[in-house]
Parts: structure tokens; sequence; C-alpha cells
């Protein structure tokens, strides 16, 4: 998953950061080292909402030439890739779960961006919808 470009913004003392593909995240830094340091945190936290209401998390679109961009920690990125597998193809946390052959508990695990999940959890569950994850070094 490719980072999510943001744009940014000088506000009075402030640099605002909003994300064209995630409106709810929106904050502000002192400088852009901070700006950044601080958009990371709020496209994180906004995922949240996107998860809460079991809605699609929008995929990064493509940065503009020398845009900034933000990305989400691998853990996360990979809940995202599941969560919109799930809704894509309308399985239910306890439909996955009897696929899985464990609790819906552990499947709502997977899907909650608090909860520490090893990777090799989700790729499990990606798998048995079909899908494979892939990490890159780049």
């Amino acid at each position: 998953m490719r980072g999510y470009p943001v744009n940014l913004r000088k506000d009075g003392k402030f640099i605002l950061v909003t994300f064209p593909d995630v409106p709810p995240a929106i904050t502000q830094g002192n400088n852009r080292a901070h700006a950044l340091e601080m958009a990371k945190e709020a496209l994180e936290l906004s995922m949240e909402f996107y998860f809460d209401d079991m809605r699609p998390v929008p995929m990064p679109s493509k940065p503009k030439r020398g845009q900034a961009v933000v990305e989400l920690s691998p853990s996360i990125a990979a809940k995202v890739l599941l969560l919109n597998e799930m809704l894509r193809q309308r399985v239910r946390p306890i439909d996955l779960a009897r696929r899985l052959g464990t609790t819906r508990q552990e499947v709502n695990r997977l899907t909650n961006l608090r909860h520490p999940t090893k990777i090799d959890r989700i790729d499990a569950a990606l798998r048995t919808l079909g899908k494979r994850l892939f990490v890159e070094a780049a």
C-alpha cells in the first residue's frame, strides 16, 4: 500500500495538514517536520472512523509531483486491506471466523486497530478470502 498524499498549507503560524483521500484526517504542526509527524497520528486515528462504522477505507491516490506522503504502519495497513476485502465480499466477522476455524472474538481483534495482531494472522484471514499479503522493501 502506498502512502497517503497530504496537503500542507500555511495557516497563520501553523502548517495545516489535510488528506485528500481521508477527509476526517486533519491536523496541524508548528513547522513542516512537526506537521508531518502529527499527520501520521491523525491519519492512523482517522482510520478508526472507518473501522467503527464498518465502512471501506479509501485507498491512497497517486501523489502529485513533490507532494508529501504519510504511510500507515504495516499492521494498520494490513488491517485496512483485510477490512476492505471483508466489506467487498460482504463477509461478516462470524463468517470469517467459521472459515478460519476460530472465534468471532479473534476476528474482531483482527479488525481492531488498537489490538496488536501478528501479521501472520492477518495474512491467514486474507488468504481465506482468496487474497495474499505481500511485504515489499523499497
